[in-house]
């Protein structure tokens, strides 16, 4: 099953979290010798002269090396030609470096080379009498050397049928657990076994690298950029996504996390559920308009490993995938209004929102995207204890309860019902959703065939929505439990009663990439009231 390591503190959670800590230490230091620093770091990651957890300390200090580089943002470099790991650090360390793809990325000799969908017999085969193994193939691929079963690799077809039939369960089925989690199918073996990614068919979902036990697929971050910027004096600002709840510690806790912000050296910080409020209101509007009279069901956009799988297996109704700009950008665009030198970092769960952000149409409103994992390494960089930290009081309040949802799986589908119910008591709005993208494919496809005709269709691309993000660093029952706890806090219920959703005209561009309408006419509502700008005021 996928998902069992999550919420599990390992071995390799570890060493994950000391890279990211480590590059953000030098970042932050900015000493005279960055780069004998970075050359330095797989040492101290990986001390002494006896390998831990390989067959060689020195295999292991290579893939932190290749960790390192990908936490910088910059490529692979492999083991065919002698390089220095150091190799394009002066491109990395410009703030507006954007890394180039791939964003996921295996590093091959950390791969295992796993046996992929493969039956074997396991010492637990009792060679009972009946044989029910052998009897049951359809291509007599088993047979029995010295009373016990064995299986010819050449003849199996990968059925299953002798695993369901053994009495002892002696029969074990072998899965790369990468490729299990991949709900795309998008990892093969290459011609040495190691796991290989399609990226044709690749959503950076980031689910086959927190289910890889070796390690061996990390993304790239931006982690090493937002320092640089924060050093260079940039305004930089974070917008922080719902299931922030309880991942740094304590329960909620917006002020510590304001000030962690601070501490780290951000201008402001802002809520991402206020772009979701937004984001319900102009899904709810096209719904009302577009199903069944346009389109026959629609679904919702905000979660970007759905959309493209969506539109990519499903080209033919690519637009009943609702074409309302995610919560990131929304919030990102009302930021820059107020702020248009800033660095806009979006902090979240989710490796895939890196994707987005790469878009052309996004790139402009979305500066860096950080995971939450590589937000807790910057605070370990700078010796933070996020649970000890004394804020001013308060939470955010300009979000609804159901645009904090969003970041538990059924609570975008909720929020857009909720807000139509509150227009037209009477509409009724059938729902339905899916978690992993092997369910959310059944879905379109269902969906397809006429079985969700005017129905409204949730995806979410990680089981449990995005609090199961690739870079969450809480258990997912938790951190949903503790979303929540904070959604019931907010003194509006649904989207319909958020002030800001005024502002959704001005945030619309047109074809030219112009805004849609004068957002000045009401900047001045939300320069006096988003954190962000209070922040900046206080400062």
């Amino acid at each position: 099953m996928p998902g069992t390591m999550r919420g599990v503190y390992t071995n390799l959670t570890e060493i994950r979290r000391k890279v990211f800590a480590g590059v953000a230490r030098i970042a932050y230091e900015q000493g005279e010798d960055s780069e004998g620093d970075l050359q330095r770091l797989p040492y101290e990651i990986v001390p002494g002269e006896i390998a831990t957890y390989r067959e060689s300390v020195f295999l292991e200090r290579a893939i932190v090396s290749e960790r390192i580089r990908l936490a910088m943002g910059l490529p692979l470099q492999g083991v065919d030609k002698p390089q220095s790991m150091t190799d394009g650090i002066i491109d990395a360390s410009v703030p507006e470096t954007y890394y180039q793809p791939p964003l996921i990325n295996v590093i091959k000799f950390a791969c295992n080379a796993c046996k992929d969908n493969v039956y074997e017999v396991s010492n637990a085969c009792q060679g009972c009498l009946a044989h029910p193994c052998r009897e049951i193939c359809p291509k007599g691929a088993i047979t029995f050397k010295d009373k016990k079963a064995y299986i010819d690799q050449e003849k199996c077809v990968h059925c299953g049928l002798c695993a369901k039939t053994c009495p002892y369960h002696a029969i074990h089925h072998f899965e790369r657990p990468c490729a299990v989690a991949c709900g795309m199918g998008a990892i093969g073996s290459d011609e040495h076994g190691h796991a290989k990614i399609d990226y044709e068919k690749c959503v950076s979902c980031g689910q086959c690298l927190v289910n890889c036990p070796f390690g061996a697929i990390a993304d790239k971050s931006q982690i090493f950029q937002v320092i640089m910027a924060i050093n260079a004096g940039d305004e930089v600002i974070a917008e922080v996504a719902p299931a922030f709840v309880g991942q740094f510690g304590g329960k909620g806790n917006v002020d510590k996390l304001r000030e962690a912000f601070k501490q780290l050296g951000f201008s402001g910080m802002e809520e991402v559920a206020l772009g979701a409020d937004l984001c319900t209101i102009q899904e709810s509007e096209d719904f009302l308009e577009e199903v069944p009279e346009k389109i026959p069901f629609m679904g919702t956009s905000c979660c970007p490993a759905w959309s493209v799988m969506a539109k990519k297996e499903f080209p033919k109704n690519a637009d009943c995938i609702s074409m309302a700009l995610t919560p990131m950008t929304l919030t990102a665009r009302l930021i820059r209004k107020q702020h248009p030198n800033a660095k806009i970092v979006f902090v979240g769960p989710c490796s895939a929102k890196k994707l987005e952000a790469m878009r052309e149409s996004v790139r402009s409103e979305v500066d860096f995207v950080l995971t939450f994992e590589e937000m807790a390494g910057m605070m370990s960089a700078k010796q933070i204890d996020y649970t000890k930290l004394a804020g001013e009081g308060g939470d955010f309040d300009v979000a609804s309860a159901d645009g904090r949802g969003f970041a538990v799986a059924g609570g975008v589908a909720t929020a857009v019902a909720n807000a139509i119910h509150k227009r037209y008591p009477e509409r009724e709005v059938k729902v339905a959703n899916a978690e992993g993208l092997e369910e959310c494919r059944k879905l379109m496809k269902d969906a397809v065939k006429g079985k969700y005709d005017g129905y409204l269709l949730e995806g979410m691309a990680c089981p449990g929505g995005c609090v199961a993000g690739a870079g969450t660093l809480t258990a997912v029952n938790k951190t949903a439990a503790a979303v929540k706890r904070y959604a019931k806090k907010s003194p509006r219920k649904n989207a319909n009663e958020n002030s800001y959703r005024m502002l959704i005209p001005a945030l619309e561009r047109d074809a030219d990439g112009k805004h849609a309408a004068d957002i000045d006419e009401v900047a001045e509502t939300f320069e006096a009231a988003t954190p962000a700008s209070q922040n900046q005021d206080t400062e």
